[in-house]
């Protein structure tokens, strides 16, 4: 929402290890869990971390609550993400299992009776945002950032990059010129390594996937002193054992990185019937496909709800191009051409499958389409409405 036309725009991004995805990741492993018994569960799951431990809490409405099943299903989280530490391994870690049945109130306000629509599941703001920055129409900070980790994730679980630990985070910075991106000004990784390497040889290990990750053009006179690799020295003990996690508490890499408004509410651990996940994805969905259609380079939208009210409060949409006419046309579309309802949203995007564990790490917006439904709210489907 800058107004500026040069500037500089910094977004971050961490990996699956990092404390606070690994709850996300064992959160939305409940709810997908859970939904792949019954498509109709409900799930509001947090998880916390720390040193060789795991708890869990929250709300569950569906199949018979099983513990036992739970607690191995998070042991496999820990053992994909890679964690078989001294301070933290799937193999010994404490997990603990608070998890109880959904409150009666909250249930009445939310599900359907008669011929009334299934109410929101809480009030709040979700907001959803594209622009033309990069092919996956996201802003270029955030999504480069994104790749760097997803692709040294890849290569450290395939063996091809070794000596490199599961927490990572990484930070880029990019210069604006006429609101476009120019060129990268600087690049942070933070990675957790084995202690059978130092500093300078972390660093030339992290360096290929910034060329991977990152357009040559962008690159072109990048100076390889605002290249900054583990800036504070060592970085051997991580993840939870380096510090406690909590599941909701990276908002902002889940979405735009900082590049849009964002209105609050996590999306981890919630199944589709809190419009905190599901609005957020269909707010996003509108937008991406309004910038698809290329009539605006970019669009940001909002949506308002109210707890147990079917149909959104409000729905802002803006263009950063001030016609008013085409603001109103675009309006217009979404109001006749999309049911924004919880139950609408669930059935547009298709969104009660086992599909979220897989958002928890690198955004869940900037993805590709799979074939089991998983990030549905990318497709550019609706782009002709436009």
């Amino acid at each position: 929402m800058n107004n500026l036309k040069n500037y500089l725009f910094t977004s971050e991004s961490v990996s699956e290890g990092h404390p606070d995805k690994v709850c996300d990741r064992i959160s939305d492993m409940v709810v997908d869990h859970y939904l792949s018994q019954d498509p109709y569960s409900r799930v509001a799951c947090e998880t916390l971390t720390t040193t060789n431990k795991v708890i869990l809490a929250g709300e569950v409405r569906g199949p018979e609550l099983n513990k036992d099943a739970l607690i191995e299903k998070v042991r496999e989280c820990i053992k994909d993400i890679g964690y078989d530490q001294e301070g933290f391994s799937w193999k010994n870690a404490n997990i603990e299992c608070f998890l109880h049945s959904q409150s009666a109130d909250i249930a009445m306000g939310v599900d359907s009776k008669g011929n009334k629509d299934d109410g929101a599941g809480d009030q709040g703001i979700m907001f959803g945002y594209s622009c033309d920055e990069t092919k996956e129409l996201m802003p270029a900070p955030i999504q480069f950032s994104h790749k760097i980790l997803r692709l040294m994730a890849q290569d450290r679980k395939s063996g091809v990059l070794k000596n490199i630990e599961p927490d990572s985070k990484s930070q880029v910075t990019i210069e604006y010129k006429d609101n476009k991106p120019f060129k990268v000004k600087s690049i942070v990784i933070s990675s957790q390594h084995s202690p059978d390497v130092e500093q300078h040889q972390v660093k030339e290990l992290v360096r290929p996937y910034i060329k991977r990750s990152i357009p040559e053009k962008l690159l072109e006179g990048f100076d390889d002193n605002e290249f900054y690799v583990n800036p504070t020295g060592n970085f051997v003990i991580g993840g939870p054992d380096g510090d406690c996690g909590l599941t909701g508490r990276k908002i902002m890499v889940d979405t735009y990185g900082g590049a849009a408004p964002h209105g609050g509410g996590a999306f981890s651990g919630k199944d589709p019937t809190k419009v905190d996940r599901s609005a957020a994805y269909a707010a996003r969905y509108i937008a991406k496909n309004v910038v698809a259609s290329k009539i605006s380079s970019r669009c940001l939208i909002q949506l308002a709800y109210a707890i147990g009210v079917s149909k959104p409060l409000s729905i802002y949409v803006n263009l950063f191009d001030n016609e008013s006419k085409k603001t109103e046309h675009v309006r217009k579309i979404i109001n006749e051409n999309f049911d924004l309802s919880p139950r609408g949203i669930r059935e547009m995007l298709e969104l009660n499958k086992p599909i979220y564990e897989k958002t928890a790490a690198y955004g869940h917006f900037g993805r590709e389409l799979e074939k089991d439904g998983s990030f549905s709210w990318e497709n550019i489907d609706k782009k002709g409405l436009f």
